[in-house]
């Protein structure tokens, strides 16, 4: 195979993967269930097959292949999004390791989850007591959600009676150097009050601006 085939393969299946999981969706690494990782690291896997492969039909076959392993992945998570009783078979079900300070035994024991595990998930959340913790589910992709005991719950404003402000989420209007016009627009504002706020803190270019954001007040921050 010559330099300018493996070059050509390689760029083929790089297109491929990028495309196909674009049109899987977007899910971060840490939200994964067991079966949507391995199937990931298996596609992975076929294509670094076709980017390597030695002879047209071995190239062919390898494209096959990543095809119908994306169809499949794609069918199943069109049924796992439609059917409840799909997705509680594909991906599992959320299970209770704590209950009431309490830990269920049977519970790790059924999902393989050792007492080192959840601790060091507890100790990860801030929990170093489980006598504190009121309820531990660990969900179907690995993760641990811990409810604390209302005691020992984190006091908030609405707790102790306090009025709070209302407090938006703050909206990019320049990243890079570059105006989000859309974000802008959708605040009210234009070009020349931005540079004009700008001028304001004594900023020329926007060249100089990495990131500026407008807050629910309406106030820049630079």
């Amino acid at each position: 195979m010559s330099m300018a085939e493996v070059l050509l393969q390689t760029l083929l299946a790089f297109s491929a993967v990028f495309l196909y999981a674009r049109l899987l969706g977007k899910q971060q690494v840490a939200q994964l269930s067991v079966f949507e990782y391995i199937t990931g690291i298996t596609f992975g896997s076929i294509a670094a097959d076709l980017a390597v492969t030695l002879g047209p039909g071995d190239t062919v076959h390898h494209f096959i292949g990543l095809t119908v392993f994306f169809l499949l992945t794609y069918l199943m998570d069109r049924v796992v999004l439609m059917s409840r009783p799909a997705r509680k078979i594909m991906l599992g079900e959320p299970t209770v390791v704590i209950h009431q300070g309490q830990v269920l035994e049977n519970n790790m024991k059924l999902m393989n989850y050792t007492l080192d595990e959840l601790l060091m998930q507890l100790r990860d959340k801030g929990y170093f007591d489980i006598s504190k913790v009121e309820y531990a589910i660990l969900e179907s992709n690995g993760g641990l959600s811990v409810l604390p005991r209302s005691q020992f719950r984190p006091v908030t404003p609405m707790d102790l009676n306090l009025p709070v402000p209302y407090e938006g989420v703050m909206s990019e209007i320049i990243m890079d150097g570059e105006i989000v016009y859309q974000n802008l627009e959708q605040n009210g504002k234009d070009d020349a009050w931005l540079l004009e706020e700008l001028r304001k803190l004594g900023i020329k270019d926007l060249n100089e601006v990495a990131f500026a954001g407008l807050t629910s007040d309406g106030v820049l921050l630079v």
